[in-house]
């Protein structure tokens, strides 16, 4: 199947992709779709339409229980690249390097660049999403819309120290009244899942151009999260 061929396919299940449909651009409307499916399927839910994907597409019965996504495909996107480090000594991670290149930096080749803020605009820039153009972490602070409470996949800022420009920046994949979990680059020199203090929390984000999703509740507690991670 091409990228058409699996849009016809998710319209035929009824999965929403927008008003532009089965125009062969796997944008995050599809990406959304695919991981949905994938998800009522009963298969590893990553958004990426390999082939285990296309043949439960292809099946004839398409009988199965729709299931609307539950988290933005930048999130999902973010969660792919889990486990990311950077590279040992001088050597420098590819993956992490592509990760300046797609935030728009593509002159940047050394992972030891704070790289939080390139994280975050590579994940949007592939889920066609505009980031703030910017490697400085809580240039996010103006970015998009401010919201007054965290929701699954919103971007967030944070202070460090006593600092009025350093910080560090990740999406939200759970909250507590004391804790903010964010999935991020540059957490201890990877891409993590870490928990850090709600009080250093300086702002709530997320895209203008994407319809802020209703309050839900999020996890208090994420298992295998890291705390203590350092930032630099």
């Amino acid at each position: 199947m091409d990228t058409t061929q699996i849009q016809r396919a998710l319209l035929a299940r009824g999965y929403d992709l927008g008003p532009a449909g089965a125009d062969g651009d796997a944008g995050p409307k599809t990406i959304a779709a695919v991981t949905a499916f994938q998800r009522a399927a009963g298969l590893v839910a990553d958004g990426i339409a390999g082939p285990i994907t296309i043949k439960a597409l292809g099946a004839v019965d398409t009988s199965e229980r729709r299931a609307e996504p539950d988290q933005p495909p930048w999130l999902t996107l973010a969660a792919g690249e889990v486990g990311t480090v950077e590279g040992i000594g001088k050597a420098n991670n590819p993956r992490v390097v592509r990760y300046f290149a797609d935030a728009g930096f593509a002159g940047i080749k050394d992972d030891a660049v704070a790289w939080c803020a390139a994280f975050c605009g590579a994940v949007l820039h592939r889920a066609g999403r505009k980031p703030s153009g910017s490697l400085a972490a809580r240039s996010y602070e103006a970015w998009g819309v401010g919201l007054k409470a965290p929701v699954l996949g919103c971007i967030a800022t944070k202070k460090r120290g006593n600092s009025t420009w350093q910080g560090h920046v990740g999406f939200v994949v759970g909250a507590s009244k004391d804790q903010v979990f964010l999935l991020g680059g540059n957490q201890s020199d990877a891409v993590n899942v870490a928990a850090f203090k709600r009080s250093e929390i300086t702002a709530f984000r997320w895209p203008s151009d994407v319809p802020i999703p209703a309050a839900s509740t999020l996890p208090t507690t994420i298992a295998g999260a890291r705390s203590g991670v350092s930032e630099a």
